[in-house]
């Protein structure tokens, strides 16, 4: 069939590199907001029962005509072109009545799931949905501008949607049976993908993507969105380039990650940059990075290496900076002690609602690494560590803001001090359902100015603050 054509190479990837990053508080305007709430492009038209059915009765045939590994290396125009001639005999002798739209999306469904994630393929190319959440074959959330909404997209039975979470882990080496039914993994574009499948998801299989803007977002970007103020963006700038070790707080789908990666745009070219992650998602655009990512245990329940291990080995990698996708456990005690003994300028996210409980978990998770240390010198190595916390949330309106800016000063007593250098101040509730406030500078001279002074920053930053 002509799956058996001589198929042409792929074309060369070419990567290119990014210059230094600059201290600029305005940058060009991008084609179009990725945080921001704006008018998402619309969503793609759910397929009707009678082309669902259709694929059903279709596609096992159209695999017996044709060379499913020569098709695969097809180009999705060549190979639909292809299809549409073999959809057309099959639903001849079928006696299928199908006019040319629903042939048209017969061929797109059967590509789909070819070639990609199937229904899930025309969500992942909709830039308006940022996440997407299978519950089930009959039930597919996506978030679009802050909100849930249900959508028309189904996948045909529980077979279907396990054939598509088995493709998407076996693209990073991992795997999800009954030995092993939860499990991270990522997408070629970066995409963090959770998966839990029965016995464990009683519904059947779940899985749970959170996408990523292709658009490069830096923290000039987030200003013009009203996600922070000029100013705070030009601390956040500052703070970065004089290699403060800044956490980021927030709450689950607050836009950490996000943020994380406008952050990691002011590290200089020069620098080495170790990455650690369960899963990895951040978009570094810098020329020396070394991106680590964990290991789940093998089917022997051997061959894990966990996020400690990760950070540990990083200290041999001679990094200037590590950053931690997310601290979540025992690693909280290595990665303090690299703060501590020159990998300045590191960064991290955690879980936390406020700056205060952020510091409380983290001092928490250094109780889970299994060494007993007093209290006081766990807050002693904290305080001494973590230069800033940024508070992200995502509000009810869906906007994500960036609530709270809060400096580490020090230690009183057994007690780990801060201060707040900014903070988003909610007014009230606009008549299109969107929050007003504005965001508050503190007026106080930060604990950091000396620091940055050194890097020649101090003016910038004293003219930020008020």
């Amino acid at each position: 069939m002509f799956g058996r054509r001589g198929i042409g190479p792929e074309p060369p990837a070419g990567a290119a590199t990014r210059p230094p990053p600059k201290l600029t508080v305005v940058c060009s305007e991008p084609a179009a907001p990725a945080l921001a709430p704006d008018a998402p492009p619309p969503a793609p038209a759910p397929v009707d029962d009678k082309v669902q059915e259709a694929a059903r009765a279709v596609q096992p045939l159209v695999l017996q005509r044709i060379d499913s590994e020569a098709a695969s290396r097809l180009e999705r125009p060549e190979l639909g072109r292809e299809l549409s001639g073999v959809v057309a005999e099959l639903a001849a002798e079928l006696k299928l009545q199908l006019n040319q739209r629903e042939q048209g999306e017969l061929v797109d469904l059967l590509l789909n799931d070819m070639l990609g994630l199937g229904p899930l393929e025309p969500l992942l190319a909709d830039e308006a949905v940022t996440d997407i959440m299978v519950n089930g074959p009959k039930q597919i959330y996506v978030e679009r501008k802050g909100k849930l909404t249900l959508t028309g997209a189904r996948f045909r039975d529980n077979a279907h949607v396990m054939a598509v979470a088995g493709r998407i882990v076996s693209q990073v080496g991992r795997r999800v049976d009954e030995s092993s039914p939860l499990v991270d993994a990522r997408l070629a574009d970066g995409s963090r993908v959770n998966i839990i499948i029965p016995p464990l998801a009683i519904d059947g299989p779940s899985i749970s993507i959170r996408k990523f803007s292709k658009r490069r977002i830096d923290l000039d970007l987030m200003a013009r969105q009203g996600n922070l103020s000029p100013e705070m963006a030009t601390v956040l700038k500052i703070a970065s380039r004089s290699r403060l070790n800044i956490l980021i707080s927030g709450g689950t789908g607050s836009g950490k990650t996000t943020l994380l990666n406008a952050l990691s745009q002011m590290i200089a070219a020069d620098e080495r940059v170790v990455t650690i992650e369960d899963a990895a998602e951040l978009q570094l655009q810098q020329p020396h990075v070394v991106r680590l990512e964990t290991r789940p245990a093998n089917l022997e329940g051997r061959g894990e290496i966990t996020m400690r291990e990760l950070v540990k080995n990083a200290l041999r990698m001679r990094p200037d900076r590590i950053i931690l996708g997310e601290i979540r456990g025992g690693e909280a005690l290595d990665m303090l002690q690299a703060m501590n003994t020159g990998h300045d300028g590191s960064l991290g996210t955690i879980h936390a609602n406020r700056p205060r409980e952020a510091l409380t978990r983290l001092e928490n998770m250094v109780g889970m690494s299994g060494v007993a240390l007093p209290a006081q010198a766990v807050r002693t190595q904290i305080a001494a560590a973590v230069h800033l916390i940024v508070q992200i949330s995502r509000m009810r309106d869906g906007v994500r803001r960036v609530t709270s800016i809060t400096e580490v000063v020090g230690m009183e007593g057994e007690v780990i001090t801060n201060q707040e250098l900014f903070a988003y101040r909610f007014e009230g509730e606009g008549a299109d359902g969107m929050l007003k406030g504005r965001f508050e500078s503190a007026g106080l001279r930060p604990h950091f100015a000396s620091r940055a002074e050194y890097f020649g920053l101090d003016r910038l930053l004293l003219e930020a603050v008020g």
